[in-house]
């Protein structure tokens, strides 16, 4: 038998890691469970466990991000995409209420089907990363309810009021389960798709933006990534606006997304300087949304804009921020084409000035 590579020992390593670790917690829980045990589980040493995750909480993220993922590649589409915005955010519940746990479950396995959060974001930066996260999930749903071309502040609303009942269901579910029937959560979240939220088309922040810089700089785009709704590889040498967000500032996807035109290609890359928490809290949830998604709605009918998780930096690097300090709340947006950056923008509201200054051959180089 050919001798393992060091890198195929190291991946047969957390293979065996995670497999130990889904088995910890879903008899013990997150706040029970024991490294020692799962290392011994694994038969394994715990420094083999600590070389491939950084802690408890790191493990148990990995863990379900691998339940995710493995959820979202088995999503079997639908034969057509629901016909209204109400039926579209039923369905969405619908399969989302299928993780809710039964009155026989353990808790622990109950919290693993749940992709339970209690008792684990206890820091501050966690707290801030997951508020953003939900703001940015609703884009994402709301961005499937109807076309870019008609995307404005006021679908983002509802499908945010959608996420917070299914999520307030899951809560109590956690902790008694078999209470809350999913169909009447359902038939609530369509109810809220004609919910009135008073007149908010508008982002009232936006005017108040630094205009982008106009530039001719050269664009050597980094490649290895790809677009986590589609899963395939992404040529950032695409025209279009590449907006890079720190995962504490992923709301501002909603500045870039509202500014820019229906036939723009909109890459959203998600970087943080803390990969192995802060970048699987985000993985988890984006990720988890996007299984959803795809068991809801047509491929034609997913989010046309790119997400792409940036866990070393690449393309930040490439726009000339080296530095991994402060990327949790980074926000850079260019505008290319032609090879070339056109437009660069910096600091708050960056996605949207990139996207509002047109390309050169459009005859609207200037903001408009």
């Amino acid at each position: 038998m050919a001798r393992l590579t060091r890198a195929q020992q190291q991946e047969r390593t957390r293979a065996a890691v995670l497999v130990a670790a889904r088995q910890e917690f879903a008899e013990y829980g997150y706040a029970e469970a024991k490294i020692d045990r799962i290392a011994e589980r694994a038969e394994l040493t715990r420094g083999a466990v600590y070389s491939n995750f950084t802690g408890k909480r790191a493990l148990y993220l990995a863990v379900l991000v691998d339940a995710a993922e493995r959820a979202r590649a088995s999503a079997e589409p639908p034969a057509e995409s629901p016909d209204s915005a109400g039926q579209a955010l039923g369905s969405f519940a619908r399969v989302w209420l299928e993780r809710l746990p039964f009155l026989g479950d353990t808790p622990g396995s109950g919290h693993l089907q749940l992709r339970s959060l209690s008792g684990v974001l206890n820091t501050e930066p966690a707290r801030a990363a997951l508020a953003e996260l939900v703001r940015f999930e609703a884009l994402l749903l709301a961005m499937a309810l109807e076309p870019r071309s008609a995307l404005r502040a006021g679908p983002v609303r509802p499908a945010g009021l959608v996420l917070t009942l299914l999520h307030g269901a899951a809560g109590l579910a956690e902790n008694a389960p078999g209470v809350g029937d999913p169909f009447d959560l359902a038939r609530a979240a369509e109810h809220l798709a004609g919910i009135a939220l008073g007149d908010d088309t508008e982002l009232p922040h936006l005017p108040y933006v630094a205009p982008a810089r106009s530039t001719e700089d050269p664009w050597v785009p980094p490649g290895g990534l790809r677009d986590e709704i589609t899963g395939r590889p992404v040529d950032f040498g695409d025209d279009g606006v590449v907006v890079v967000l720190g995962v504490g500032r992923l709301s501002a996807a909603e500045d870039a997304m509202h500014s820019a035109r229906p036939d723009d290609e909109v890459t959203i890359v998600v970087v943080t300087s803390d990969p192995a928490e802060i970048g699987r809290l985000a993985r988890l949830r984006i990720v988890d949304l996007i299984g959803c998604l795809r068991r809801v709605f047509t491929a034609d009918r997913l989010p046309r804009t790119r997400v792409v998780f940036d866990d070393t930096g690449t393309v930040p690097a490439a726009l000339g921020h080296t530095s991994a300090d402060g990327l949790d709340l980074t926000e850079i947006a260019v505008r290319v084409h032609d090879g070339l950056i056109t437009t660069h923008a910096t600091g708050r509201g960056a996605g949207h000035a990139a996207a509002r200054r047109r390309s050169p051959d459009s005859g609207r180089s200037g903001a408009v």
